[in-house]
């Protein structure tokens, strides 16, 4: 492997390619109860780090490889399996691993996860995309955006799509919570409950509300008054002790 290490955060990095694309992979300082575990970020490897931090403090590796788009497409996903069985065999490492999906990583995560939910530990999500109608569309909201909306752009050619083809499409993450269920993937989800960029009620409420009329290990923290920005808890006790106990 033809990898360059420098420091990030206080722990050590190395960028190497794989199959064209930038991977990452940050090393734990010291062993914990996630020793021999990895957390992948599925989207945006910062600026929220606090969990990742956190993780890798207790013994993670944590790796992300780029991605073709945020927008949670099929070209990421196979890809993205290869990675992480690269990296597990490279160093020594259970391929099960902690999906990390902030926002649009939401998108990823969920995605991914009812493609492979073989590799799939445990889902963490910070207010996650979970449905293209609310955003990028808006259809929730009074100003719904338009064809000539660079979101819609972005999104309308990550998907090869026009405005019906999303109005019709049945393979949103929300449509994708029974095969979470059906292989009882535990999820960590935290969200604002003033979040008027990706509103809860219209995507991660979905999954709430089908999580809590099963047995499977679930944790739901809403922050009073935070909007998207910032992700993470300030305080992730309670979260990491759910990991801890809960992952497959």
């Amino acid at each position: 492997m033809d990898m360059k290490c420098f420091e990030w955060n206080g722990f050590k990095r190395g960028d190497f390619y794989f199959e064209g694309r930038l991977g990452s992979i940050v090393f734990p300082n010291k062993e914990g109860w996630g020793n021999g575990r990895l957390c992948v970020m599925m989207e945006y490897f910062e600026p929220f780090t606090i969990i990742e931090e956190e993780l890798l403090n207790v013994g993670f590796h944590l790796a992300h490889l780029q991605n073709a788009n945020r927008c949670g497409t099929d070209v990421d996903h196979g890809v993205k399996a290869r990675f992480v069985d690269y990296i597990a065999g490279e160093f020594h490492l259970n391929p099960r691993f902690v999906g990390i999906g902030l926002s649009c990583g939401g998108l990823h995560t969920v995605n991914f996860a009812s493609r492979y939910p073989e590799y799939m530990s445990l889902l963490y999500l910070d207010a996650p995309v979970m449905n293209l109608l609310s955003f990028p569309l808006a259809f929730g909201s009074p100003n719904p955006i338009g064809e000539d909306h660079k979101l819609f752009r972005e999104f309308s050619s990550a998907y090869g799509f026009t405005m019906r083809d999303f109005i019709v499409y049945r393979e949103h993450p929300i449509d994708r919570i029974p095969t979470l269920i059906e292989n009882r993937l535990p999820v960590a989800m935290v969200y604002g409950d003033s979040d008027d960029v990706v509103p809860y009620l219209e995507n991660g409420k979905v999954l709430e509300d089908a999580y809590r009329l099963t047995d499977i290990p679930f944790f739901c923290q809403g922050k009073v008054g935070c909007n998207h920005h910032p992700h993470c808890l300030e305080d992730n006790t309670e979260l990491l002790e759910f990991i801890r106990q809960n992952m497959l």
